[in-house]
């Protein structure tokens, strides 16, 4: 089992095979704790509780994130919103942006956004720069984890899971560059996944895409870096994301996973977005085209 807790989409596509979608968390609890501290509570006490840095260099910046409404995506813009950059956000989640919205402090955008749909990519990314400026970093976050059997597939589920996977990542890089140079350099980051690492099966359409992120990642460093522009890799592992506890999650798959890591403990979904912000700040100022892993070294 897998991550990911990225930016809830619809949950109706055309050519989307079937999953289950029936709850399997609760009562979970993670193995390696003394007292059997559940997930759900792990995760409270870690963010009631944050001893976390501050980046001044993120301070006013102009941060774009994919996928922002919920999930992974949700706590990166967050993180950025409390370090007082200027967040815009794309999601096809109306409500769930909106309520999220409501809950930062600062000047924040957000645009609804079908990201298959690359000209409506490229409206909502000039909507949010119009209000916010020329994006400084970009997170490319959106995805979609869903379960397929490789025996079902056909060309037009194919296509539309790397257009909801890899393909937005391409044009929403392209969309931002020429601000980014004209600014003297900025950051991008896209999300990788530890699936295709670790030869995860039950999703190959997914993992394909999530394992080419790594070459886009690279190629780009190298076309971009001449104007100081970083393109990195995050690699998140399975992430305990409102998601993948409805979906995905059982004790005996948790207990499974953690074993693999080196770490014995559920990862929240605050250390991924805590990466993203070390690499879009000065912190990294030298470096590129690298992976940065957030997966408990189950790698």
């Amino acid at each position: 089992m897998w991550l990911t807790g990225y930016g809830e989409w619809s949950n109706s596509f055309p050519g989307q095979l079937k999953n289950d979608h029936s709850p399997r968390w609760k009562g979970l609890h993670i193995p390696g704790q003394e007292d059997m501290v559940t997930a759900d509570r792990a995760t409270e006490e870690t963010k009631m509780t944050p001893k976390f840095a501050n980046y001044p260099s993120l301070r006013g910046k102009t941060v774009f994130v994919t996928g922002g409404a919920s999930g992974i995506g949700a706590e990166i813009v967050t993180a950025f919103a409390n370090q007082g950059a200027k967040v815009g956000f794309v999601d096809m989640d109306i409500t769930g942006s909106e309520a999220l919205l409501a809950q930062l402090d600062g000047t924040h955008g957000f645009a609804p956004c079908d990201l298959r749909d690359i000209e409506a990519l490229k409206a909502a990314f000039a909507n949010l720069a119009e209000k916010l400026g020329p994006a400084e970093v970009l997170v490319n976050n959106a995805a979609r984890d869903d379960r397929h059997d490789w025996r079902d597939v056909t060309p037009e589920y194919w296509d539309e899971r790397q257009n909801n996977n890899l393909r937005h990542m391409f044009f929403a890089i392209q969309a931002v560059a020429d601000g980014m140079i004209a600014a003297g350099g900025g950051s991008i980051i896209n999300m990788g996944s530890n699936s295709w690492w670790e030869a995860g099966g039950g999703f190959p359409a997914y993992t394909t895409a999530k394992a080419a992120v790594h070459g886009l990642t690279r190629t780009m460093a190298r076309d971009l870096g001449d104007h100081r522009i970083r393109v990195n890799t995050v690699v998140p592992g399975w992430i305990m994301t409102e998601r993948q506890k409805q979906l995905w999650v059982t004790p005996e798959a948790l207990a499974k996973q953690i074993e693999r890591q080196c770490l014995p403990d559920a990862i929240d979904p605050v250390y991924v977005a805590r990466m993203v912000l070390f690499l879009a700040s000065e912190d990294s100022a030298a470096c590129s085209a690298q992976n940065f892993m957030v997966e408990g070294g189950s790698i």
